[in-house]
């Protein structure tokens, strides 16, 4: 964001330049050669002014005034002098070979020597480069009796412009350099802020509820955004931590009604005959409390896990693993199933302190549901430089695409699920992953069955 609003500020600054520099450029330009040229035509009449009584006197070449003049020309401005008398003959230069030339061939010498002045540019065959010229005739009264030519390299004249125009470039190089600067200022002082809102909405939307924004930096507009979202974020903390109380609360004061209800029905189950209809209702009754105490069992869980103080710490989940498949094995033995355990050693993860056990234990209860007889349940594990993954594969039907990405949500259940299920034990699994920062998911297994894959990082 810094940046795109760096690059549209600079770019707006660079184009003001170049949309006021440019034009202002060739007008300088044309503004410094009409100025040399004037100054030229002004020292040539000026020198002719003082050549006026040495020409008609005829001691042009020996008059020190002009020689001095002549001589400064050539040493300060690099213009070359040249005086002739009303024949175009030399009588006085910069170079030594002035005196005596003949200047009748010179076309701006001939325009002079009519009374009016000529200025221009030619090519010079002599010196073989592009010559700028002024030349101008020397007035006795409304006699022309001589005339004065300054000359100069068309490139020293060029380079005196350019010199011009480059102040002007280093200039606007300068004013784009101050205005880089103003902009990375003035755009770090209006990104940072957003820069740090938006590091807080996402912090917020990875489930730090307690994530709030900076309400004392920035523009006014920022800073009145801070406030709302900081409002926003209090509001869904409340509501969040309200629906966490009630599912807590709520699944703890069921659990006492719940238990006094068993006890009742177990206590009517012995009061009837077992063949009758009344013992069979009973038992209807006695496997839906069970599937209510797991739902409620299973809410309370969520309802520890979704708070955000729950403990991290680093746990051997290769340990684990072994240790509940141990514990599961029997229930397995007695439905011809095997688990089977493969992986390192160890494998160190980070972790809520007793959810690996819930989540091993939620995902060999689904294993053993769906696997038939004579089957094999792996649970493999596969370390990484960065995390380990948690595997627990089962011989079963399997779940389609569809129902392989809504086996997480609550209270859902596959058409051939068990009917005590509550439809929260995967729910569980991945809520105590995300609160390790870890993840969860369901894959399709080789043999057309689950195979269930929790990553979480490693310490």
């Amino acid at each position: 964001m810094r940046v795109r609003l760096l690059l549209v500020m600079v770019g707006v600054v660079a184009i003001v330049l170049l949309v006021h520099d440019v034009p202002l450029a060739r007008h300088l330009e044309r503004v410094e050669r009409d100025r040399l040229t004037t100054g030229l035509e002004r020292d040539a009449f000026i020198l002719a002014g003082r050549a006026e009584e040495a020409l008609e006197a005829g001691t042009t070449g020996s008059d020190p005034t002009v020689r001095a003049v002549v001589a400064r020309f050539n040493a300060e401005e690099g213009v070359r002098v040249a005086i002739t008398d009303a024949g175009l003959i030399g009588v006085l230069g910069s170079d030594g070979d002035v005196e005596g030339e003949d200047y009748s061939n010179r076309p701006e010498m001939q325009t002079a020597l009519t009374g009016t002045p000529d200025i221009g540019e030619r090519f010079s065959r002599t010196l073989g480069e592009d010559l700028f010229y002024v030349a101008v005739p020397v007035l006795s009264g409304d006699e022309v009796v001589g005339v004065v030519r300054l000359t100069a390299p068309e490139r020293v004249v060029a380079d005196r412009v350019d010199n011009k125009v480059r102040g002007l470039t280093v200039v606007a190089g300068i004013s784009l350099l101050i205005a880089v600067v103003a902009a990375w200022l003035f755009a770090r002082s209006v990104t940072r802020p957003l820069e740090e809102l938006e590091g807080v909405t996402q912090r917020l939307a990875s489930g730090d509820l307690d994530a709030r924004a900076n309400e004392t930096e920035g523009p006014p507009e920022v800073r009145a955004l801070s406030d709302s979202f900081n409002s926003m974020a209090s509001r869904l903390q409340r509501l969040v931590d309200e629906q966490r109380s009630f599912a807590g609360d709520a699944s703890h004061q069921l659990r006492t009604p719940l238990t006094a209800l068993r006890l009742r029905l177990e206590q009517a189950a012995l009061s009837v005959d077992d063949d009758s209809a009344a013992a069979d209702s009973i038992e209807e009754a006695l496997n839906e409390t069970e599937r209510l105490r797991h739902m409620i069992e299973g809410l309370l869980l969520l309802s520890r896990a979704e708070h955000s103080s729950v403990a991290i710490e680093t746990l051997d989940l290769a340990a684990i693993a072994r240790d509940r498949a141990e514990y599961w094995r029997p229930l397995a033995d007695e439905r011809s199933v095997e688990i089977v355990v493969d992986g390192p050693s160890t494998a160190p993860v980070r972790a809520v302190v007793g959810g690996i056990e819930q989540i091993i234990d939620n995902l060999i209860d689904n294993a053993l549901e769906a696997s038939p007889e004579r089957s094999v349940i792996r649970v493999r594990i596969v370390s990484t430089a960065e995390s380990v993954e948690l595997h627990v594969v089962d011989a079963g039907v399997g779940l389609s695409a569809e129902h392989r990405d809504r086996a997480f949500e609550r209270f859902w259940r596959a058409e051939n699920a068990a009917v005590g299920g509550s439809g929260l034990g995967l729910a569980i699994v991945q809520q105590l992953a995300v609160v390790a920062d870890g993840t969860a998911e369901l894959r399709e297994a080789g043999g057309g069955g689950i195979d269930a894959v929790v990553t979480l990082r490693s310490p």
